[in-house]
């Protein structure tokens, strides 16, 4: 691998990031680790202080690494730089191929050996609100067919807002219990930033989506959420609009 001054490392889990950092000494590098616990934050320190290559562990929440990836490619400030993907199942790795096929794939004991290039014309893949045009609400969402999907605090014409559903998949209004899926409406930052703690133990029974109104005037935006969210112990791994008036964020319990 040929040495380069400083190589950004990704990886969310600090407690297991021991051995990715040391291949990478050993490799020639200078490693730099944020450790920050969520994409915002990660491409925010990129963006502010660009490396000379990005190194992205695939071991622990490969969707994760991938979207940071996208993200800096569809930036052109960030899209030189070199994007080094580690590890990973062969199934995670096949996937993000098809959108950064110039990237590098690599194993940790393989990484020493690989030769890192910036490419002259990087590939810069869709990003996501993009790749989830042309499909449903629901299908964004993941809900699948047959399933239950928990709805919290609708306003009266969420089913327009959700639209068509898969065959046999049921909305529930106010579940007493976590369903595979759910659908939580934000209206005002009062009301959203105390029910908090109970989305937060919520997250962890199910695939926890919050939406909010685009556009709106009340105080509620993507940043007030994942910034709430993170300090409540939450962590933000997917966005996406679900039509020309709604906007939807999926949260996930951070791990200690």
């Amino acid at each position: 691998m040929v040495p380069v001054k400083r190589a950004r490392i990704i990886h969310w889990r600090p407690e297991e990031a021991g051995p990715l950092l040391q291949a990478v000494r050993t490799a020639g590098y200078e490693p730099d680790y944020g450790n920050e616990i969520d994409g915002g934050s990660v491409t925010r320190a990129i963006s502010q202080n660009p490396p000379d290559v990005l190194i992205i562990d695939l071991s622990r929440l490969p969707s994760h690494g991938r979207e940071v990836a996208v993200w800096l490619r569809g930036r052109k400030s960030t899209r030189h730089i070199p994007i080094v993907f580690v590890g990973g199942g062969s199934d995670k790795v096949s996937a993000i191929r098809q959108l950064l096929p110039d990237a590098t794939y690599t194993t940790l004991e393989e990484l020493g050996g690989v030769a890192v290039t910036e490419s002259r014309q990087p590939v810069v893949p869709l990003q996501m609100m993009d790749r989830y045009k042309g499909r449903t609400a629901a299908q964004k969402m993941g809900v699948r067919p047959g399933s239950t999907v928990g709805v919290i605090d609708p306003p009266r014409d969420y089913r327009t807002v959700l639209g068509t559903l898969p065959e046999g998949a049921e909305l529930i209004e106010d579940s007493t219990g976590p369903q595979p899926v759910t659908i939580w409406f934000l209206h005002e930052p009062e009301p959203f930033l105390a029910s908090l703690r109970h989305m937060r133990a919520l997250a962890s029974k199910t695939k926890l989506w919050l939406l909010w109104r685009k556009g709106s005037n009340n105080g509620i935006s993507q940043n007030f959420v994942r910034e709430s969210a993170i300090d409540a112990g939450l962590v933000d791994y997917k966005i996406c609009s679900i039509d020309g008036h709604w906007s939807a964020i999926a949260l996930a319990r951070r791990k200690t």
